[in-house]
């Protein structure tokens, strides 16, 4: 037999073909995502330097990913054993081949999706966020029918690898001497040694194995990471992970000098009692409202929020208000017990075992009653067990509503309630409510797969370039509608309400697809019987978190509570801030900057004021003692954060 046959016949250059066959496939899904992805993420970033970090890190991560998820495979084909040298054995490798690189291609697919949601790619806490969700499978078949393009390059991509895939010969009896036994162990010590190097991401001794932050390190903005990154690894890396496992920067008593998330208002003040309501308006953007947005498409753009319009004219609003996350588990501890998003959502989080507070919980203790509203099967997203953790005496859930409404023809076939029965259920439940009493609701019709009720397809057709536009007219509409109910109530006069949105959507402007303007979300704050409380804020940095802490003092609140944001109301504009974590950069804004943060250095500055498209990053332009001095107060923030969450320090008596 001649060189060539050998090598062609040669078991070992079949497993290495198998592996080449893997990693093209974890490369090609790259590509597929970028492309999917182009127009919302890439479109005018694409430069030989972005491309060139992308292939450099997406290696380095694909390699480390072949090896995870093919390892038994690996041993399998090699380890020798005489069982394995025959058809049946070798169709069974072939199969755990198949399905094993085919989850992670599906993976990979998946989040081409999934990543305009989330900002990120999917990480273990994936399966947790919808493990209570009554309609999965539905849900899931409808992303599938309305992403046949990507279940067809599934299959015609399995389909090939099928084809091509490489399966060795079976050795005979009389084959299996000491050569065949030393040759396999030989192998299987090489490949060993081959794939820690691989997912350790080196062979060096001082290479730590590489996290999902080390994709920062080859592009500059956090969704670019996305593409340097793969699913199955980020999945794989966030198992069993603490998410909160920080190393401290400072002592805990410099720290706290620097900030604190401790509030101790006056003890003297007088307390108000007035009725609290909080709507929660899902994927609500600030993009989508003309009267925030007066100067987009040359001072044209009247967006698609007439109503919400109509009530910020008679409200208190800011230009520069942002979500703390990109998820609707994101939204509700940011918003009802400001607490932000880091690293994982908190829900997910053995955090979310502590205990804890939020604006239900400090106002029980003033007489208040509370109740939150989502029209979900109970006990979807978590949203219930949340809500009574955080101190919220009744939950009222589709369960609820369908006891008020037997004869329900109101849910929306995969998520929760239309938006307009559910707010006139929400306007009439609190009215029964003792006051004084802190509600919120938490709204649905704004969410994928973006659909409306019947009678109200020719009301609001589709237009622009998204679905989503219709839905939120129509949510919009559903607001109305609440008002004029609620406005005809006794408790509507002695009421605060704060409209915001659970996170942001789709981008109506380019400055809404930066990695700050992604964040963007309404905090409107409207009290009927209050003439001061009107205006519109240019000069301050609004966040969910800072909503408890500002309606909390705007109550006189005169106890101590844990906020990890601010009172909007009584803080110089050029001392707010906001804060979000996206895609391992820690993200702050401050004053007129926005400065993104790896964890170890400021690598980003832009002035968002003047530059919201983030266009320039100034980070060599500013004098070094002011970049230590936000890198302290980031620092600070982050770990005073992660020792609240890893102490149980979450209430003020639990401080240590």
């Amino acid at each position: 037999m001649n060189i060539s046959a050998r090598i062609k016949d040669n078991r070992y250059v079949h497993l290495c073909i198998n592996l080449l066959i893997a990693l093209a496939m974890l490369m090609l899904a790259r590509l597929i995502f970028i492309a999917y992805n182009y127009a919302n993420y890439y479109e005018g970033y694409f430069t030989w330097n972005l491309v060139k970090g992308i292939l450099t890190g997406g290696l380095r991560f694909d390699l480390s990913t072949l090896f995870y998820i093919n390892g038994v495979y690996i041993l399998l084909y090699l380890f020798p054993l005489g069982i394995k040298e025959c058809t049946g054995w070798n169709k069974f490798l072939k199969w755990e081949y198949i399905i094993t690189n085919g989850v992670a291609l599906i993976s990979n697919l998946v989040d081409c999706k999934y990543v305009q949601f989330t900002g990120r790619r999917s990480t273990a806490t994936v399966f947790m966020e919808f493990e209570n969700e009554r309609n999965l499978i539905k849900i899931v078949a409808t992303e599938l029918w309305n992403n046949l393009f990507l279940l067809a390059i599934f299959a015609l991509i399995i389909w090939i690898v099928w084809k091509v895939y490489r399966t060795p010969k079976p050795i005979a009896k009389t084959g299996r001497n000491a050569k065949y036994y030393v040759g396999n162990t030989l192998m299987i010590a090489f490949f060993g040694l081959i794939a820690v190097g691989a997912i350790r991401g080196g062979i060096n001794r001082t290479t730590r194995p590489i996290t999902l932050n080390d994709a920062n390190k080859y592009v500059n903005r956090p969704i670019e990471a996305a593409a340097v990154l793969n699913t199955p690894f980020s999945i794989l890396r966030s198992i069993g992970k603490t998410s909160y496992n920080l190393p401290p920067y400072m002592s805990k008593e410099e720290a706290a000098s620097i900030y604190s998330p401790l509030h101790t208002p006056n003890y003297s003040a007088i307390f108000t009692t007035k009725n609290i309501v909080i709507l929660i308006v899902e994927s609500f953007s600030r993009g989508f409202i003309g009267s925030l947005n007066k100067e987009m498409n040359d001072s044209t753009y009247n967006g698609y929020t007439p109503f919400v319009d109509e009530l910020i004219g008679k409200s208190y609003t800011f230009k520069y208000s942002f979500a703390n996350g990109m998820k609707s588990i994101d939204g509700m501890p940011s918003i009802l017990s400001s607490i932000p998003m880091m690293i994982e959502p908190f829900f997910l989080t053995p955090a979310s075992l502590n205990d804890m507070g939020g604006i239900a919980y400090y106002l029980k203790d003033k007489g208040y009653t509370s109740a939150f509203f989502h029209g979900a099967p109970n006990g979807s997203m978590g949203f219930e067990a949340f809500a009574r953790r955080s101190g919220f005496d009744r939950y009222y859930g589709l369960t609820e509503y369908n006891t008020k409404h037997p004869e329900n023809k109101d849910f929306d076939g995969s998520w929760a309630i239309w938006d307009e029965p559910f707010l006139q259920y929400f306007a009439s439940e609190i009215g029964n409510l003792p006051e004084p009493f802190v509600a919120s609701v938490f709204t649905a019709s704004s969410h994928h797969p973006f659909a409306l009720p019947k009678e109200y397809a020719d009301t609001f057709p589709e237009e622009g370039n998204h679905p989503i536009l219709k839905c939120i007219r129509y949510t919009d509409h559903s607001l109305r509608k609440f008002f004029e109910t609620a406005e005809k109530q006794t408790w509507y006069k002695n009421t605060l309400f704060v409209l915001t949105s659970d996170h942001s959507s789709v981008a109506t402007d380019e400055k809404y697809s930066t990695s700050m303007g992604k964040y963007a979300a309404p905090i409107v704050f409207y009290a009927p019987s209050d003439s001061c409380l009107r205006g519109f804020n240019e000069e301050s940095i609004a966040q969910q978190i800072d909503i408890m802490p500002t309606v909390l003092n705007y109550l006189e609140y005169n106890k101590p509570y844990i906020a990890f944001g601010l009172d909007l109301f009584n803080t110089p504009a050029n001392e707010t801030w906001a804060f979000n974590y996206n895609g391992g950069i820690f993200q702050y804004a401050l004053g007129d900057y926005f400065i993104q943060f790896d964890g170890e250095r400021i690598k980003s500055v832009y002035n968002f004021r003047s530059d919201a498209e983030l266009k320039y990053n100034l980070v060599e332009d500013i004098n070094p003692e002011i970049l230590m001095s936000w890198t302290r107060r980031i620092e600070a923030y982050i770990q005073q954060y992660a020792q609240a969450m890893n102490g149980n320090m979450l209430l003020p008596e639990n401080l240590k």
